[in-house]
């Protein structure tokens, strides 16, 4: 079986923005042009397809990412046909595109979906500009090399401007936007785009916009076009020496010669196209997708993925072949209530059949793929072969997680894993009834394998099940669908914040851990030397020495075989499990660097525990003399309210321990930025729609960790007894 695609002709993106900046909106514009659809539906009548949840419907916004396939004819569109006068299915591109949530509390969705795709679109509001989810993406994509396209979107509502939209992207994200568009008209005046490329007009007429009409620029626009138009080319070439060269020497740069330098350009991360319209009433989608197979990288485009031999350590890499030995990642996975786990992954090179065994290099074992299946939305096209450069979905297998890797046994390959931010906020649960309490362990489970955000834990000491989150939303969504998918009825307590505690100081401590017990005794002997842990400097090598982690290093520094190289890794997991519960208030304990210095054994007497068990007590000895304390998540907050209410939401923020930091207009209204202890902002939403008689907007997302106020400590102490 043989691919039905060339590689040049696939497009992995991803379509990325601020919560109501409208991805879904322009999501299923693009599914109706491409002929997935022949009815949009519309996020505020619960109707869309990339939003099949029942949560998602209900809240009118995208929780989980959605996985669709669709194919666009750039040509066709504009009356380019074959020669029977059909659609010339020889232009077709393949697009594999993912819609992702644009609310903080879902963000793991659009980093693990960066992390697989080839390239995005970023969808601005034309009111608000860069808000502080677009930032929080910006550097996702920044940190997996995406190349991006922009799309500043929702130029028909009141109080719109491309140009400030425009200016926002220039100086909050980066300056090397380049405009490729500029609208007809604004607010309700907005009905095209011009085409600074081709100096052309475009409208969207008939239904739903889907007929493209060229016309000559309006009189009012032209000198704007070719003063924009010059910048455009000044930009674009400045990427290429050959380019500007010719640019130089006052030769014209020809359409296909200027979209191949682009290209380049845009893949490499030089520039950044902006388009811009309104999906709502159907303005500039198609001349995004257009740029999509212009500009946009396809796999062959894309550097080969790098990974580790897992049998030598050595560097290996895979490039986007059918040929090559199979390498594929696991991004996501999702519960089906019809098929069961669907484990969705990026193949990268060689290829895989149903049917054939899959090798998992994470874990070391063997797992038959029974079946595969490309994913539209909720929908489900069984196929019997998935290419390098696809992503697919597999059904049924039983160890796989996110960020495993799957591979050729003979040929292994680990490839780089995701890394997941920290959950913020923690519920207590309770299943209602015996039978709730039996299902409720496999459902919790099932959950967390899907989020990697998600974590369950229990509370030795009480009993009880502790759920963790990025968020409120995202916790209430988690015990809505235990109920809604898994039948798990349950009571849950107050939001709880994750606090974590460090040192600011540096202790030694010692400690012999000696028993006898009339046959063989237990020894083990360390000495341990607490600090405050450094961040890497850039380009800066870890030590063979030292083992680094996001929020521990531990240094061998011992000397002369004092203690035996096998005891040693005993001695890094006694401190990194006494760090799981800290000297100040039990909190989890982080950013420490514990070096081993001393110690002796004992030839007969030794043992991994009694190192465990020495390293532990010394690491509580010296963490209790290196200043202690408990941090607290310091969260980013913007408010979008009228005016009028500033003095209060200010005063509200100043009582609540935050700090404003600016503001700016932001259409009719005023967006406050400000940082803000996520302790105190519980329930904040609905004291602010009161403050603003239902005006006021606000979101959250963290932003880092601080260390709490000497008076917080101790009520947060008196709290834990």
């Amino acid at each position: 079986m043989n691919r039905d695609y060339p590689l040049e002709k696939v497009r992995n993106f991803g379509i990325i923005a601020h919560i109501d900046a409208g991805k879904t909106t322009t999501s299923e514009r693009i599914l109706y042009y491409t002929g997935m659809i022949h009815k949009i539906g519309e996020v505020h009548e619960g109707e869309t397809v990339t939003d099949w949840m029942e949560q998602e419907r209900e809240r009118g916004i995208t929780i989980t990412a959605a996985a669709i396939t669709c194919f666009w004819n750039p040509s066709y569109r504009r009356g380019l046909k074959g020669a029977d006068g059909k659609d010339d299915v020889s232009k077709k591109v393949r697009f594999n595109i993912i819609d992702t949530p644009g609310h903080i509390d879902f963000t793991v969705e659009v980093k693990r979906s960066l992390r697989v795709l080839d390239g995005a679109v970023v969808v601005f509001d034309g009111v608000a500009g860069v808000e502080p989810q677009s930032e929080t993406n910006w550097r996702y994509a920044d940190e997996s090399k995406v190349p991006r396209l922009c799309f500043i979107n929702k130029l028909d509502r009141t109080g719109a401007s491309f140009e400030k939209s425009y200016k926002s992207i220039l100086e909050r994200l980066n300056k090397n936007a380049v405009r490729f568009q500029i609208p007809i008209g604004l607010e309700g005046d907005h009905v095209g785009v011009v085409d600074l490329l081709r100096m052309k007009a475009y409208y969207f007429e008939g239904e739903k916009g889907i007929d493209v009409i060229e016309k000559e620029i309006p009189t009012d626009l032209l000198e704007d076009a070719k003063k924009y138009r010059a910048e455009m080319i000044e930009k674009v070439v400045e990427t290429d020496d050959v380019a500007m060269q010719n640019f130089l020497d006052g030769k014209e740069i020809s359409i296909a010669e200027f979209k191949a330098v682009a290209r380049k350009a845009v893949i490499n991360n030089k520039i950044f196209p902006v388009f811009t319209g309104s999906a709502l009433k159907n303005v500039g989608v198609q001349l995004i997708l257009d740029a999509v197979v212009d500009y946009l990288p396809s796999p062959l485009d894309i550097p080969a993925i790098r990974g580790i031999d897992p049998n030598t350590g050595a560097e290996v890499f895979r490039h986007a072949d059918d040929k090559e030995p199979f390498s594929a990642l696991a991004f996501k996975l999702q519960n089906d209530p019809f098929v069961g786990a669907l484990t969705f992954f990026r193949v990268y090179s060689g290829t895989i059949e149903a049917g054939s065994y899959i090798y998992n290099s994470t874990t070391g074992k063997r797992e038959r793929l029974g079946r595969i299946v490309r994913l539209q939305a909720d929908k489900r096209e069984e196929v019997k072969k998935v290419f390098a450069g696809e992503i697919a979905a597999a059904v049924g297998l039983k160890d796989a997680l996110t960020s495993h890797t799957f591979c050729d046994e003979d040929k292994p390959i680990v490839l780089e894993t995701i890394k997941f931010m920290e959950p913020v906020v923690s519920l207590r649960i309770e299943p209602r009834t015996k039978a709730d309490q039996e299902k409720m362990g496999m459902a919790l489970r099932k959950l967390g394998n899907e989020d990697p955000t998600f974590r369950v834990t229990s509370n030795q000491e009480t009993g009880e099940t502790i759920i963790s989150g990025m968020g409120e939303l995202h916790l209430e969504i988690m015990v809505d669908r235990m109920k809604r998918e898994f039948g798990v009825e349950a009571n849950v307590g107050e939001p709880q914040v994750a606090y974590r505690e460090t040192i600011l100081g540096s202790a030694e401590a010692e400690h012999k851990y000696i028993k006898q017990t009339g046959g063989k005794g237990q020894y083990g002997h360390v000495r341990l030397n607490l600090k405050p842990m450094q961040p890497l400097v850039e380009g800066e090598k870890i030590k063979k020495n030292v083992s680094r982690y996001d929020d521990f290093e531990f240094v061998n520094s011992i000397k002369g075989g004092v203690i035996p190289n096998e005891f040693i890794p005993a001695v890094e997991k006694g401190v990194h499990e006494a760090m799981d519960r800290g000297i100040v208030a039990g909190f989890k304990m982080v950013n420490i660097s514990c070096e081993l210095t001393f110690g002796s054994y004992h030839d007969v007497d030794s043992s991994e525990i009694a190192y465990k068990i020495a390293a532990s007590q010394a690491f509580q000895d010296a963490a209790k003399r290196a200043k202690p304390v408990i941090l607290e998540p310091i969260m980013k907050l913007e408010i979008v309210a009228p005016e009028k209410y500033i003095g209060d939401i200010n005063g509200s923020i100043a009582s609540k321990r935050g700090q404003v930091e600016g503001s700016e207009p932001r259409g009719q209204a005023i967006a406050i930025h400000a940082k803000v202890p996520l302790s105190e902002m519980f329930g904040y939403t609905t004291a602010l729609r009161s403050m603003t008689s239902g005006q006021g907007s606000a979101m959250m997302e963290f932003d880092h960790y601080e260390v709490v106020p000497g008076n917080v400590e101790k009520e947060i102490v008196e709290k834990r007894k």
